[in-house]
């Protein structure tokens, strides 16, 4: 009369003393004979442990014993008020005794201990739950039997379950182990929320909970998806039931609840029974095989129809033909689900293991007033590999009766061979592909997966050709509308933009110019501004009357549009100048020099110059009349802002204090009053 609660399973169970955890009763007795699979040892952990202590262990103790019956031998005999034992108590053998008594006292709680194979070094008993781990991810066993009154979660799947809930029954809650079985857990601690969710699921009551620091959940396979009630991916043709409820009502219109109504979460009435008895059934077509992992139900969802059912049976096939009830491992007894305990509530019950069927059928054992319900699958896609092909070699004719008989056992075998082989198949690890519909054929992915991305850059590559040609061809119109040279004189155009690039060292331009008037002498009057041009000019060479080839690289001046001249044309100083003013640049004012200074050599005295030619200047001088001839005297001139003016600002060429010789004129570089400190000294 001294036992507890109390959960014995194949591999794992709990046990706990009398009214725990209040005070034991005086003089009670209890003893457990625990049993696992031959081979295996039993391995014992206390959760709590509070025995009075006051007689040295005398009248009240736990003992241990290895083995079961007379021949059992004690393992220890334990005793005290909060006694603390780390480590396990581990049996010789696969049979453990457990024998508690209580004498006369008056305090303590008596005990709570869980059990296991020693296989699981990672037991936990149903008291623990997650604030006593500080790792952030742990994996632990749970052992059967943890659905206790005296513990308490709160919150719910997916959400998250309060850090004070207890981790095993929690595991129940979820769905991740059964109660009667026990299993191992996966928890992942992340922060709390303010308020968790109460719940119904596994015979297990989840209560409302405040803010926590903290809270966890349980990583899973997955594989708990809605299988098309809900969203209509079951057809209504695939729905079926034993009966239908209909009746008029104060209008005169009828009311049919028909199966297809038993979607969850569908407005309006839900499926009902024309008549209520154990006999009725909800049966749902999954069109293939596939791995369900529970069921969600609902009551009428009506408030004036407070139909719901309370407890139910659940049937599976796959041909609809021979049904199977669905049992727990290890049980002689058909499982008994918990359904509503009002209309509106969900109560989810998880199937572990899961059910491998196409068929599912509800059966209702207890309801309130009418069987009513509203129904939900979970699970996911169930594929199985093909069994392998046995090759046998092909058995000789038989020669006798014997031989006939043997070829008729072989024949028989072969087939049970394959038969085993079929009815086996549903061992196999399941792929999983989907929760909610049939996963579509790969091939036609792949090749959309591949030619998707090629056809986006093709297109992409052609608009960007198409819009950088648009740009360019408008930035060309642009460049041509605003200021474009001749075709034929593009390349001078270039050569005169070519005196901006810094391609002259400051050496090369301080270099004086030398001029030789016998080199001067043997050139031809076409060619002397080309010999001038040759070498480095400090002042830009102006661009007049179209001559083209007088453009040099430090030329300032844009080429005036027209024909293009020749030496043969008359001097385009004599002609009338118009005064044209271009849009890119402003008037000179007219107190200021318009031109660079020009230098005016004389040519006349020359025998190789023919008459009526006039001499030969790269410069335009001041008015519209050509500068006069000096004579024989090669002096050189400088205009100033009077056109009058005779002062010299240039040096007169070296060795001679006046007009030198014809023979050898050597001239220096133009010495200016404005540039005089970047000029260097002979």
């Amino acid at each position: 009369d001294g036992c507890g609660h109390t959960v014995l399973g194949p591999e794992s169970g709990t046990l706990a003393s009398i009214n725990y955890p209040q005070t034991s009763p005086n003089s009670t007795v209890c003893e457990w004979e625990i049993r696992v699979k031959p081979g295996q040892r039993v391995q014992l952990k206390f959760g709590d442990f509070d025995i009075d202590d006051s007689d040295s262990c005398h009248s009240s103790y736990l003992r241990v014993h290895n083995g079961i019956g007379p021949n059992r031998t004690e393992i220890g005999k334990y005793c005290g008020f909060g006694f603390h034992m780390d480590g396990l108590i581990t049996s010789k053998s696969n049979e453990v005794t457990v024998q508690f008594m209580s004498g006369i006292h008056t305090s303590g709680r008596g005990f709570l201990a869980a059990y296991s194979t020693t296989d699981k070094s990672d037991l936990i008993t149903c008291l623990e739950n997650a604030s006593h781990f500080s790792e952030p991810e742990f994996n632990k066993y749970c052992p059967a039997g943890c659905v206790i009154p005296f513990a308490d979660i709160s919150g719910t799947i997916p959400h998250g379950y309060r850090d004070s809930s207890s981790l095993c029954m929690a595991g129940v809650h979820a769905g991740v182990v059964s109660n009667t079985l026990g299993g191992q857990i996966n928890v992942v601690i992340s922060k709390g929320i303010p308020y968790y969710e109460g719940s119904l699921a596994n015979n297990v009551t989840s209560k409302v909970g405040p803010l926590s620091t903290s809270l966890f959940t349980f990583k899973t396979s997955g594989c708990y998806g809605t299988l098309g009630m809900e969203s209509g991916v079951i057809p209504d043709s695939q729905i079926t039931s034993s009966s239908i409820l209909e009746w008029p009502n104060q209008t005169g219109q009828v009311n049919i609840w028909k199966p297809e109504n038993a979607r969850l979460k569908r407005i309006g009435p839900p499926w009902a029974a024309l008549t209520s008895d154990e006999h009725q059934w909800l049966q749902i077509d999954l069109n293939k095989e596939k791995k369900i992992t529970g069921i969600i139900t609902t009551g009428s969802t009506l408030a004036e129809y407070y139909y719901y059912v309370s407890a139910y049976r659940i049937l599976y096939s796959n041909d609809a033909q021979k049904w199977t009830v669905y049992r727990e491992p290890g049980m002689d007894k058909d499982k008994i689900f918990q359904g509503n305990t009002e209309l509106y509530q969900e109560v989810r019950n998880n199937f572990i293991p899961p059910i491998i069927a196409r068929f599912f059928r509800i059966n209702p054992l207890k309801w309130h007033q009418k069987i009513a319900m509203k129904v939900e699958l979970l699970g996911c896609q169930f594929s199985i590999g093909r069994a392998p092909k046995i090759t046998l070699p092909p058995p000789p004719p038989p020669q006798n009766k014997n031989d006939e008989k043997n070829a008729d056992f072989i024949d028989d075998f072969i087939h049970s061979v394959k038969t085993s082989l079929q009815t086996d198949k549903t061992t196999f690890t399941p792929e999983i592909k989907n929760t909610t519909v049939t996963p579509s054929v790969t091939k036609d992915v792949a090749l959309a997966a591949v030619l998707v991305p090629v056809l986006v850059m093709v297109f992409t590559t052609l608009i960007l050709i198409l819009v950088c040609a648009w740009h360019w061809r408008n930035r060309k119109k642009k460049t041509e509308g605003t200021y474009d040279l001749p075709y034929w004189d593009r390349a001078g155009w270039w050569k005169g933009m070519k005196q901006f690039l810094p391609t002259k060292s400051a050496e090369h331009e301080e270099t004086p110019v030398r001029y030789s008037s016998s080199e001067i002498s043997h050139l031809r009057p076409r060619e002397v501004p080309t010999m001038l041009q040759t070498q480095s000019a400090e002042y830009a060479q102006p661009l007049v009357g179209g001559i083209v080839g007088t453009l040099h690289q430090r030329s300032t001046f844009k080429p005036e549009e027209g024909k293009e001249a020749s030496y043969a044309d008359l001097d385009p100083y004599n002609s009338p100048i118009q005064e044209v003013y271009h849009a890119y640049a402003e008037p000179l004012p007219i107190t200021g020099p318009e031109y660079a200074t020009p230098i005016i050599m004389d040519m006349s005295s020359h025998p190789s110059t023919p008459l009526g030619v006039p001499s030969i200047s790269t410069f335009k001088a001041a008015g519209n009349q050509a500068p006069p001839l000096v004579g024989t005297c090669s002096k050189v001139l400088s205009r100033t802002d009077s056109a009058s003016s005779a002062q010299a600002l240039y040096d007169i060429p070296k060795g001679q204090l006046g007009p030198g010789s014809a023979d050898q004129l050597l001239y220096q570089v133009p010495q200016s009053v404005a540039h005089s400190t970047g000029s260097k000294d002979e």
